[in-house]
């Protein structure tokens, strides 16, 4: 498995559904639906993951994505590797018309993340990693940021729309958080970049929402835990329901 030249397959079909994204972006007609669990879905969605499949599935990888066909368990749980794929995280954001979405591109092997793949439409961004090689924004390597948990002014990225009970008394343990807000994957990015130091997400996610983000954090230096452990999130479960997880910069101490 040559992974610089899936990289590259990645990148392109990243790059195709962003164009495919911007021009109903620019149109204004979203056609918006609601999908069976009332979450949007726009004309964006399906195009991009049209694009992006008929890239990807020339690798011969099996395609797991948020807007293709709902694959059961009984047949993936088989795959050792296969893409992930949010052809638009961030559907509410792309709605609002804030730029705060991306596409998100994800290889899994043995329920680990070993390429990931984020751009942003609106700004043009490329975040990429793979295994032990490093992550890059447009081409120039990234790390996170370190911390220590008892130090003053941490600067916490926490969703608009999900500041829960939990996550606040998360915030309440810490001295002084900075609070910072961010739409998509841009979250976990903002870890990877050492903009943020943690990322609480105490609330729901899917597999796709984080797959392609959490390599690049990792290979930035950070890690992406379940909550309350030092397991990192996993992929291809029966459910594709994320456990809440902590995206963490690199810790001086975590005691």
């Amino acid at each position: 498995m040559n992974l610089n030249s899936l990289l590259e397959q990645a990148k392109i079909a990243a790059s195709m559904a962003s164009e495919e994204i911007l021009k109903v972006y620019h149109s204004g007609d979203f056609e918006i639906e609601a999908k069976d669990d009332q979450s949007p879905l726009t004309r964006a969605d399906q195009a991009a993951h049209q694009v992006i499949a008929a890239v990807l599935e020339k690798t011969g990888i099996p395609i797991l994505s948020e807007e293709g066909a709902q694959i059961p368990f009984s047949q993936r749980k088989s795959w050792e590797t296969f893409w992930l794929i949010d052809p638009l995280d961030g559907t509410k954001e792309f709605i609002k018309r804030n730029g705060e979405f991306t596409v998100n591109i994800a290889l899994i092997h043995h329920h680990q993340p070993i390429l990931g793949v984020v751009q942003t439409p609106v700004t043009a961004d490329l975040y990429s990693a793979i295994k032990a090689s490093g992550a890059q924004k447009n081409g120039q390597m990234i790390q996170c940021a370190s911390f220590d948990l008892h130090q003053s002014g941490l600067n916490v990225v926490a969703s608009r729309s999900h500041l829960n009970a939990e996550t606040q008394v998360f915030l309440d343990n810490l001295i002084k958080p900075e609070i910072l807000s961010k739409g998509s994957s841009l979250k976990l990015l903002m870890v990877a970049e050492g903009e943020a130091h943690l990322y609480p997400r105490f609330a729901p996610t899917m597999e796709w929402d984080t797959a392609a983000a959490q390599i690049i954090v990792e290979e930035a230096g950070g890690k992406v835990l379940i909550q309350n452990s030092q397991i990192p999130v996993n992929y291809n479960k029966e459910n594709l329901l994320n456990p809440y997880f902590l995206v963490q910069g690199k810790e001086k101490n975590f005691s």
